[in-house]
């Protein structure tokens, strides 16, 4: 099982980078358990995370140089088939890539929605999971650098566009 550190900064799937505020011991239905506690650092919410669930969960350190060149590898791609099923079925896949935390499989949904946008509106739905994506890759990459958000953005929004960033 993998060590936290209080202070640390971890990715927790689907919600974002978040920070170990604290490792507790909590009494859940007379059993004692370790818990970490996460405050996730884009939003006000705190989630606690039984210790010995944590690495079933997803949570991961942050991307390094290597993984972010992999994203915007991803990102960039053009010749990519998407898939024609129903908008639900879609839906449900991707809310899947973005639950995973994996960074790729939510590039892929950027990337794949991207896609879309360029030929057509998206619906309601569908901009609002690019937005979910776009700014868990933001937010993510942004830390991991140590640059603005607002540099991060414009870097994805060209790789999605095919320009150099």
């Amino acid at each position: 099982m993998r060590k936290f550190e209080v202070g640390e900064i971890v990715v927790y799937p689907a919600h974002g980078v978040a920070r170990v505020e604290a490792i507790e011991e909590r009494e859940i239905s007379g059993h004692k358990a370790s818990f970490l506690i996460l405050k996730v650092l884009d939003s006000e919410m705190t989630v606690m995370v039984p210790l010995s669930n944590a690495g079933n969960v997803g949570i991961r350190e942050l991307v390094d140089d290597k993984a972010i060149d992999k994203i915007m590898g991803i990102i960039s791609q053009r010749e990519v088939q998407i898939d024609t099923q129903t908008w639900n079925r879609r839906y449900r896949e991707y809310m899947d890539k973005i639950k995973s935390g994996s960074p790729y499989e939510i590039a892929e949904v950027l990337r794949d929605l991207g896609i879309i946008k360029r030929g057509k509106e998206l619906s309601f739905g569908e901009r609002k999971m690019y937005d979910t994506a776009k700014n868990l890759l933001v937010n993510e990459i942004s830390i991991a650098k140590g640059k603005k958000k607002s540099d991060i953005e414009k870097m994805i929004l060209e790789a999605a566009a095919g320009k150099d960033a």
